[in-house]
């Protein structure tokens, strides 16, 4: 009998194949593997970081056993993969068979470079969300003081007219202008008190 999907791949793939219902012809459409859907579902940095490990050992020693067995009640890989959602899905579409309480990678399947990039950029991808909603709840923190604070605000507005108004004018810069000497009298060197010849 052919295996059957558990609701949660049901619904992931209804969603990938459904992917152009309801868009307007010539508006681009990204369609994502069932393994990429469930890489969105993951929001831990350190689940990822162990997942791309346990690939990369899987990739570059393929022959050594320990590397192809994963067992899911270590307390760092549950934390990692068993307790986190996605995760475990991701690595069963990437190959990995469950069997009793671990992950094993079966004889004749192998991971590449492909699947360790894969949760490479995931891991950049999460960095940069994670960045963003931090900058986002700095501004937010910032604007809300400001409010709270007419004084700042009024201060703020200032300065940033100010920087407008010298922008808009351009750099200022001013030539060097010689200085006169004294009362500025041409003087002789015998007005100086100083004679053509010398003494002897």
């Amino acid at each position: 009998a052919p295996p059957t999907n558990t609701p949660t791949s049901l619904h992931i793939s209804h969603r990938v194949a459904m992917g152009y219902a309801g868009y307007a012809p010539g508006q681009k459409v990204v369609l994502r593997t069932p393994c990429q859907e469930y890489l969105r579902l993951i929001k831990s940095d350190k689940s990822l970081e162990i997942m791309e490990k346990l690939v990369r050992n899987a990739a570059q020693a393929p022959a050594e056993e320990k590397f192809r067995t994963i067992r899911l009640t270590n307390e760092k890989i549950a934390a990692a993969i068993t307790n986190v959602p996605g995760a475990k899905e991701v690595m069963v579409e990437m190959g990995w068979k469950e069997e009793g309480d671990c992950l094993v990678l079966p004889a004749g399947k192998t991971m590449t470079m492909r699947e360790v990039r894969e949760l490479a950029e995931t891991r950049a991808t999460l960095k940069k969300l994670e960045d963003e909603e931090f900058k986002k709840k700095i501004a937010a923190r910032n604007k809300a003081s400001t409010a709270q604070n007419p004084d700042k605000a009024r201060l703020l507005a200032e300065m940033a007219a100010d920087r407008a108004e010298q922008k808009a004018r351009g750099p200022v810069t001013q030539g060097s202008v010689a200085v006169p000497k004294g009362n500025g009298a041409h003087q002789t060197a015998a007005g100086a008190g100083c004679s053509g010849t010398s003494g002897g």
